[in-house]
């Protein structure tokens, strides 16, 4: 069992970062354990949204890479369910917190 929450942006944000998101287990061996790292952007030119998963960077000879924190175990495995439940958590969330619309 796990769930997700939403911890949206405060002022002083870079341009375009919605929000972060945590990754709360409440059963088996992570259980009270949270997995951090993950933020929500709008993409550009009013593009859908994106998430980024948690990462290292390093340099090597300069130049700035990444190294991913979170990765299938096998290669075919990508992380496209886990991006969309986090975007559903936002979704829900953002619904939440708009006013109701009067008719």
């Amino acid at each position: 069992m796990m769930h997700v929450t939403i911890l949206p942006t405060t002022n002083g944000a870079p341009a375009g970062k919605l929000a972060e998101a945590e990754l709360c287990f409440a059963d088996g061996s992570l259980s009270g354990l949270k997995l951090v790292g993950f933020s929500i952007w709008e993409g550009r030119n009013g593009r859908g949204r994106n998430v980024t998963f948690p990462a290292r960077q390093y340099a090597v000879h300069g130049e700035r890479r990444s190294f991913a924190l979170l990765r299938g175990i096998e290669r075919s495995a990508t992380g496209e369910p886990l991006r969309e439940r986090i975007l559903q958590a936002y979704a829900e969330r953002e619904d939440e917190t708009l006013p109701a619309s009067a008719s």
